[in-house]
Parts: structure tokens; sequence; C-alpha cells
């Protein structure tokens, strides 16, 4: 084989492909430490001019293994919002006895900082969505439905211990009550949401909607 020549340039490192369908393994700390990455980027320039090259920077990574890893830019910072919740969504682990005392509960998961940091990162999202199919797929994927599915978890306890009727229409649309409750607070209020805010709203509106007590 004919020997390199003379003065030229060493061959850039090659990082290992893998196979189709497999990822490399990191660390729970080290996907900790991307998702932080991506979120502190996500409230310093919004969605659309995040790059994957901007996170591959930040977090010191190589761009190959954040595409191998998360696939692209979507599924990473939906991945990382749903990092960024509580306890994962938190439901799962909640059962108080009560619907109210469930409620309650997981809105004490975040203090007041941590929702209005929320808040404005979600508000930036939201107007990303809409020209995104992308990440709505994403969202819809990692965020929405799973939690959809644990609220409806929350409601099937509610209807077993008697404190909501299985035919009361108002159960389609808690989580749009949820939702509704912590968005509208900044746009009507112009002042971010809080525990005392979201705990009021709870036992005014989701409860009596649902036939619950709040007392």
């Amino acid at each position: 084989m004919a020997e390199a020549s003379k003065g030229a340039a060493p061959a850039a490192p090659v990082e290992p492909v893998l196979a189709p369908g497999r990822r490399s393994r990191i660390t729970p700390e080290r996907e900790a430490e991307l998702y932080e990455a991506v979120l502190e980027l996500l409230r310093e320039v919004g969605y659309d001019a995040l790059t994957m090259d901007a996170v591959a920077a930040r977090t010191r990574s190589s761009k190959a293994t954040l595409y191998r890893q998360w696939g692209g830019k979507a599924e990473l910072v939906a991945k990382a919002v749903r990092h960024n919740k509580p306890g994962g969504f938190g439901l799962e682990e909640i059962d108080t006895g009560s619907l109210k005392g469930d409620l309650h509960a997981l809105t004490m998961r975040s203090d007041d900082c941590e929702m209005e940091q929320n808040s404005a990162l979600m508000r930036g999202l939201a107007m990303a969505i809409h020209g995104n199919p992308d990440l709505l797929r994403a969202f819809r994927d990692h965020l929405i439905e799973p939690e959809m599915a644990q609220f409806r978890d929350v409601l099937q306890r509610a209807i077993g211990r008697g404190e909501v009727r299985a035919d009361n229409p108002a159960i389609e649309f808690v989580m749009h009550m949820m939702i509704g409750g912590f968005a509208a607070r900044t746009m009507i209020d112009e002042k971010p949401p809080t525990q005392a805010f979201l705990i009021s709203y709870i036992d005014a509106v989701v409860l009596p909607a649902l036939g619950a007590t709040a007392g």
C-alpha cells in the first residue's frame, strides 16, 4: 500500500456508526445534562433559532451522536420538556385518596419560580408548534398523549370512589381546563401562574365541572 504523502493532514476521527435502529448508550446524568442545556438554549433563542450545532457546542457533544440518539430537533426538545416536568408527569405516583387531593398534590410539585419559567417556555413552544408538524407530533407522542392517559387513570380512580359520575361530559375536557388555566393566567391577568392561583382555579372550576366536592 502506498505511503501517505508527506505533509498531508491527518485524517479526521470518525465516529463509530451503529447499525440501523441502534443508539449509543448515554448515562442518565449525561442525558439530564443535555436536556438542561436544550432548555437553556430554548429560553435564550427560541425553538426556530435553536440548532443541533448549538446543542452540540453547548454540551460538547458531536452532532452525529445527537442525531443518532434523538433523530432530530423536535424529538430532542419534546423529551427535554418532558424530562423537566417534576417527577416526570407526577400523576402515576400520586394517590391521595381524593380527586381534589391528587390535583392539589400535582400542582404543589412545581414551585412558583418553576411555574413562571415553564410558562414562558411553553408560550414560545406553542407558537412554534403551529408551524412545525414534526414538533407537534413529538409533543403529542411524548407529552400530550402520555399525560392525558395519566389524567384518565386519576379520573378513573375518582369514578371508582364515587366522586365523579362516569357519564359526566366534562371528563373529556380536564386537560383542556388544566392547560387553559395555566396559560390564561398570563394572557388575562398579566401574571405568571402560581400554586395559589392554580389551586383556587382547580377548586372553583375543575372540580365543580366534574361534580366533585372541593371541600
